[in-house]
């Protein structure tokens, strides 16, 4: 894969910004132009284009490379330009538009993000879409995918190092004994799942070493 990087000097943003305007001009759009700003500039340096391509035209950026650019090179743009969190609400907002078993967008989303990430991208997602992520999570997943989808996404995660390492031995027994049971959308073992990363370690460690196996391989 290309990898690009930030060039020794840079343009002012609102030469950037100019430059932008300029390959939006004329016939077709100037593609290599908009590669050769936003490919190589960092995420804070992007962010300063956007507000000043804002002031300078009184339009948003994004909204100008949407009118511009064929599909397939705008989403790989639009992506590039976004926020983290605008760029979650976006990935999250076509997978639920595009659900599938095999998707795991919003997998991602709801179990690697920390608490604060979460939640910038659930009010990212609630002010592009007008409506929850949960809400359309809860609309467009069945089951026992959802029972536990919508909890992860609407939990805020304890974010410190502390364990208790007698709550991972008691949990870790739960889990046990629900995975025996196949009660795997149990509300106690969804509520498990929701501990802080810690603690979960704890957890599928003690898992581990009293039950002779990796609860990842049940």
């Amino acid at each position: 894969m290309a990898t690009f990087s930030v060039p020794s000097y840079i343009p002012s943003t609102f030469e950037d910004a100019e430059q932008l305007r300029n390959a939006f001009s004329g016939w077709g759009t100037n593609e290599k132009v908009i590669i050769s700003v936003l490919a190589h500039r960092n995420a804070m340096q992007r962010r300063h284009i956007r507000h000043a391509y804002s002031d300078a035209y009184g339009e948003d950026l994004l909204k100008a490379l949407d009118k511009e650019l064929n599909r397939d090179f705008e989403k790989a743009v639009l992506l590039w330009t976004l926020e983290p969190a605008e760029r979650d609400a976006v990935l999250a907002y076509d997978s639920v538009s595009k659900w599938g078993p095999a998707d795991s967008t919003l997998i991602e989303i709801a179990t690697t993000r920390s608490s604060e990430e979460l939640l910038s991208a659930r009010r990212a997602y609630h002010d592009r879409n007008k409506r929850s992520l949960e809400e359309d999570v809860a609309a467009h997943t069945s089951a026992d995918f959802r029972k536990l989808l919508v909890p992860l996404l609407s939990s805020y995660r304890y974010e410190g190092a502390e364990v208790n390492l007698s709550l991972a031995e008691s949990e870790a027994k739960l889990l046990h004994e629900k995975i025996l049971e196949k009660a795997y959308n149990d509300e106690e073992m969804i509520r498990i799942l929701t501990r802080s990363k810690p603690q979960l370690v704890a957890t599928f460690n003690h898992y581990n070493n009293e039950f002779g196996n990796p609860i990842i391989r049940i």
